[in-house]
């Protein structure tokens, strides 16, 4: 088959990026539809082996995916071009929605509206908990590596890479028994040196030009996106905890209301929900030096969030077939999975105590959460229950029950 024309690949993945809402079970069905059903521009199973490797690196699969995709039909502009256009659409819209909010996101009446929002932010959550675990929980293992999980953070408050890195190695050490893909020429000639230090050096720039400058703030801001760029598996939800310890509780650049708000309108804008970093920052930002630095420190962390999503498919890529038939990857990530199951619990019981009590204190260790139950909000609770039956029994999408959540705060708010 021909490779597309760079016009046919503007006009298909700028379609998939204005229209990939709904999480990355959403995308990657979306993609599917569009890379392999409507069009030939991958084969099934190139499809499919493509997607387990971007399910084992670190950092949103679906924009991987794209990624990969536009890789393997022209190199590494064709790569850049489909992974941009998935992430652009939506960063543009989370900037717009991140300034309005830090603009007026104090007001009473809006302060009520979220409150809707926070309630159906914690079903959805609950249903992303449910979906991973049908998927991860198999044999022994996955619970054990779940319920672990959900006890190292929740009532020691270990660091969520200690977490993931734990359950990568014992995931690795099962060596669980694969049959062997096949293993095809590469799609490209290989460049592993090249690549590393191209996308390496474009990853550290602007954190070496921060210290140069000794901006301690965005330096900071970018050193722990960085960080969070390497340890993102396991889905949006499970590195939404790690981002929480470390942007709440360690640097207090937000607080735990805006952080809850900030998955909330991530929700509703195309593209990965890796998108909140950008909203994250972008407030953080806004605290510090009003506009400006908003806006310096959402571009940063979309660089440094994004950046290595291109170096690990540049990397990979070429070594896809290979990569994705090592038994002990798969293992690995597997494992992984697992323990996200249990990161994810952690943050499903973490946003529902500070949606529903006003005071949570830490207790045990000072670390783990606990609510004073005379401080639970009745109107938090009703909201709870009205998006559970929304979202659960009506099954509404997100979007549809946010509005008519919004629409019920506000109105029991101007009784």
């Amino acid at each position: 088959m021909n490779a597309p024309t760079w016009s046919e690949m503007s006009r298909v993945f700028g379609r998939i990026g204005l229209l990939s809402f709904g999480g990355p079970a959403a995308q990657i069905a979306l993609m599917h539809k569009e890379l392999v059903e409507t069009r030939p521009w991958l084969s099934e199973a190139a499809y499919l082996r493509a997607l387990s490797l971007c399910m084992l690196l670190p950092g949103p699969e679906a924009m991987q995916l794209a990624t990969y995709a536009g890789w393997r039909m022209r190199g590494t502009a064709g790569g850049l071009l489909a992974g941009l256009l998935f992430v652009v659409p939506g960063a543009l819209i989370i900037a717009l929605l991140a300034l309005g909010y830090a603009t007026y996101g104090q007001l009473p009446l809006v302060q009520a509206a979220f409150l809707g929002i926070k309630a159906a932010v914690v079903i959805v959550v609950l249903q992303a908990l449910r979906k991973v675990a049908s998927k991860a929980l198999v044999g022994w293992l996955g619970p054990f590596l779940a319920g672990a999980s959900f006890v190292a953070l929740f009532v020691f408050g270990v660091p969520f890479p200690l977490v993931i890195l734990v359950a990568g190695l014992i995931g690795a050490l099962s060596r669980p028994n694969l049959a062997q893909l096949p293993d095809p020429a590469p799609a490209r000639p290989a460049h592993p040196v090249g690549t590393l230090v191209l996308w390496g050096l474009l990853w550290a720039a602007p954190l070496l030009a921060l210290w140069v400058l000794d901006a301690q703030f965005l330096l900071a801001l970018g050193l722990f996106f960085s960080k969070l760029a390497v340890v993102t598996f396991g889905g949006a939800y499970a590195v939404l905890t790690y981002m929480t310890q470390t942007v709440v509780q360690q640097y207090g650049w937000i607080t735990t209301d805006q952080m809850i708000d900030a998955l909330g309108l991530a929700e509703t804008t195309p593209g990965p929900l890796i998108l909140v970093t950008e909203f994250v920052a972008l407030l953080a930002g806004f605290a510090q030096s009003g506009l400006t630095g908003a806006l310096a420190a959402g571009l940063l962390a979309l660089w440094v969030t994004f950046t290595p999503c291109f170096l690990w498919i540049f990397l990979a890529g070429p070594y896809l077939e290979r990569i994705s038939a090592q038994p002990q990857l798969a293992g690995a990530l597997r494992a992984i999975t697992a323990a996200a199951v249990g990161v994810i619990a952690n943050l499903s019981v973490w946003f529902a105590m500070h949606v529903l009590f006003r005071t949570v204190t830490p207790q045990f260790f000072a670390a783990m959460p606990w609510p004073d139950f005379n401080s639970f909000d009745p109107l938090a609770g009703a909201l709870s229950l009205l998006a559970a039956a929304l979202m659960l029994w009506f099954k509404l999408g997100f979007v549809t029950s946010m509005l008519i959540l919004a629409a019920v705060a506000l109105t029991l708010a101007a009784v």
